[in-house]
């Protein structure tokens, strides 16, 4: 090995430049390397064994731990030539390739591990998804069902604003035709019998249709009917107070025809 590979080799193990660069110029001292250039390159290999690489790392300061984790990628990566027979320091007792294949079938141990786990959490991402996206659709569903429940409510308080409005004049053509009548009495004159004639005269079934029900319509309808009008003409409800004060008039009146 030349001073170029081990240097290489330590930086590639994490060794800082410095201490790199001191540990070169020490082994070289040493005779553990040959200087660059005088080491003829006849193959990819570097180190000859794991042993060397282990030493050569503790030598450098390298924690074994960590030292024992880098020669195994080494010699992966095909930088180490052999596999030693164990009985550096570093492993008393038990060969490299055979903590090599521990640590192996360890880490496939733990990667299957993961996997389940991971598949367990896909899963679980999507049973969420699956939930939240149901959740959507419900709300959305909901909200459309809701705008249309405003258009027909839209709809009917556009109907009832369009009645209120024709039973008001109905009325308010009503109470000038007797207004008439009245002053034509008070002052003695004959009725004329066209004004008379133009006057509906009063009926049970004038309620009905100034509600725009039925003659058959029961006096129960005709109550839901005013209650109905008087709602919407509620000026707490955004009515209009004229329209209210006649409507409730009619009201009251109906109701005492019944009690009467």
């Amino acid at each position: 090995m030349n001073t170029d590979q081990a240097y290489e080799l330590l930086t590639d193990a994490g060794v800082n430049e410095d201490i790199s660069i001191q540990t070169v110029r020490r082994w070289l001292r040493e005779r553990k390397i040959k200087y660059v250039g005088t080491v003829p390159q006849n193959s990819g290999y570097i180190l000859n064994d794991t042993d060397q690489a282990l030493n050569m790392l503790k030598d450098a300061g390298v924690s074994d731990r960590i030292g024992i984790q880098i020669v195994r990628r080494w010699l992966r990566e095909g930088k180490i030539q052999n596999v030693g027979n164990g009985r550096s320091e570093y492993l008393p007792n038990e060969t490299l390739s055979k903590v090599y294949l521990n640590n192996d079938t360890d880490q496939d141990k733990i990667m299957g591990q993961l996997k389940v786990k991971i598949n367990a959490q896909e899963e679980h991402i999507k049973g969420m998804e699956q939930l939240h996206k149901t959740s959507i659709d419900t709300l959305i569903q909901q909200r459309d069902n809701l705008n249309k429940e405003i258009v027909n409510l839209e709809y009917e308080n556009s109907d009832l604003q369009k009645e209120t409005k024709k039973l008001l004049k109905e009325n308010i053509e009503l109470r000038n035709q007797l207004l008439k009548l009245t002053e034509e009495l008070s002052k003695g004159r004959k009725i004329d019998p066209e004004m008379i004639h133009s006057t509906p005269p009063p009926n049970t079934n004038d309620y009905r249709q100034k509600l725009g029900l039925s003659k058959t319509s029961s006096q129960k309808e005709i109550l839901a009917g005013y209650k109905k009008l008087i709602k919407v003409t509620h000026p707490d409800h955004g009515g209009n107070a004229t329209a209210f004060h006649y409507i409730k008039t009619d009201y009251d009146q109906f109701r005492n025809s019944i009690k009467g």
